[in-house]
């Protein structure tokens, strides 16, 4: 194992200062406006791309050349202490990304995400699309396929994507379609749909969710009718197909081909490094408020009851971040293995619904009406015990990884 440390270098200390100003300073003072508009925040992404803070060059500085591991996370963790539903605009393209990183080749990586994320002049954005109408967690039952033209070397791909974040409004899809039904999840690839299939109408956007939290992030179906792609749009590469019957080949499918779960396995803390931003700001915002908050003459903190569930709030805040340093450490590393990502998000998610649920508790009504931040912090961090895998598919993982068994 390589020298394993969690402790922040002086790059990343002055990372969370600068990203905690953006979010301190650009990202809440809108948080609620774009809350209730419920649309993406083209003014925060085009700040954010003007700082330096958007684009494919920040992607790369902390999720790709940092060796630790841990600069992503401590990205993801101010910017959505900041406001979720922004964060997740600003951050979704970055799950695209991933996807090409999962499984393309270092050209399709340097040829596509420069054009997902555009420029500070001109700001686009990327989405990946894995999830279908009977396929979330289970992607074994995907059905969006992908058939091979040899003849024009060109791929046609049908089907329909749910839940995805900038669905439909993206400039660069990567789509996650069947190319052999008879290898199951091997069978599986990613493709490249680039802007013109939306020009063509090939690609289009279903219905736009209207959701509990997250509220400022797209959230959409994808619809795909015959989108013709080149053959090379294959992430990748033709080496990844069996030129005389279209298939992948089998030794070499898992390199690609579960791109979906690869992507997955490798955001998982990532997930985890979210949810406990949204946890440490409905913390330290009720921490404030017990100490201002004045009934029988004194403040509330020092009611046990209070004291001792704000306690219990930061303790399993600073144990959650420890296990999502520790996934992400591992993961770059080369010493991760599915339990630690999953174990991550498992806590990091539940940490999150719990902790905004007492901050509520701590400001009594409060904490339930609008006025006040808490209520939908509490909605934002819903969602972390369900995408990228639910809190019952982290269990499972984990449960195989420690038994070695095939639980189902």
């Amino acid at each position: 194992m390589a020298d394993y440390s969690l402790d922040l270098n002086e790059d990343q200390v002055q990372l969370k200062k600068w990203v905690h100003g953006f979010a301190e300073d650009v990202m809440r003072p809108v948080a609620e406006e774009w809350d209730e508009r419920e649309e993406t925040p083209w003014p925060v992404i085009e700040e954010a791309a003007k700082l330096g803070l958007y684009g494919w060059e920040i992607m790369a500085e902390t999720m790709m050349n940092d060796k630790t591991g841990l600069s992503a996370m401590v990205l993801l963790e101010e910017l959505f202490w900041g406001d979720a539903g922004i964060a997740m605009a600003l951050m979704g393209t970055g799950l695209a990304a991933a996807g090409v990183a999962a499984a393309g080749t270092t050209e399709q990586l340097l040829e596509w995400v420069p054009q997902m994320y555009g420029s500070a002049d001109d700001v686009k954005l990327g989405a990946f699309c894995s999830s279908e109408p009977d396929a979330g967690s289970d992607v074994s039952a995907m059905r969006t396929k992908a058939t091979y033209n040899e003849a024009k070397d060109e791929w046609t791909l049908n089907g329909t994507k749910t839940w995805i974040t900038n669905g439909g409004i993206a400039d660069v899809h990567v789509v996650v379609a069947v190319v052999d039904q008879d290898l199951g999840t091997k069978g599986h690839a990613s493709f490249i749909v680039p802007a013109e299939a939306k020009a063509d109408g090939s690609l289009r956007q279903g219905q736009k969710f209207k959701k509990h939290g997250i509220r400022a992030s797209h959230t959409a179906e994808v619809i795909l009718e015959d989108v013709k792609i080149p053959g090379s749009f294959l992430l990748g590469g033709k080496e990844k197909m069996d030129e005389k019957h279209a298939r992948l080949r089998e030794g070499t499918a898992s390199s690609s081909s579960n791109a979906a779960m690869k992507t997955f396995e490798s955001t998982r803390p990532a997930v985890g490094a979210q949810a406990i931003g949204i946890a440490r700001a409905a913390y330290e915002y009720s921490l404030e408020y017990a100490k201002e908050r004045v009934q029988f003459g004194r403040p509330i903190i020092q009611n046990q009851s209070i004291a001792f569930m704000l306690a219990d709030m930061i303790t399993e805040i600073d144990a959650s971040r420890q296990l999502v340093h520790r996934a992400a450490w591992l993961a770059k590393n080369g010493e991760f293995v599915n339990a630690e990502g999953s174990m991550a998000k498992l806590k990091a998610g539940r940490t999150a619904t719990w902790v905004t649920e007492r901050a509520i508790q701590i400001l009594g009504g409060y904490g339930y009406v609008r006025e006040y931040p808490v209520e939908r912090w509490h909605r934002d961090a819903k969602i972390h015990d369900i995408f990228e895998g639910t809190e019952q598919i982290q269990q499972l993982v984990i449960s195989r990884a420690i038994s070695g068994m095939r639980i189902e």
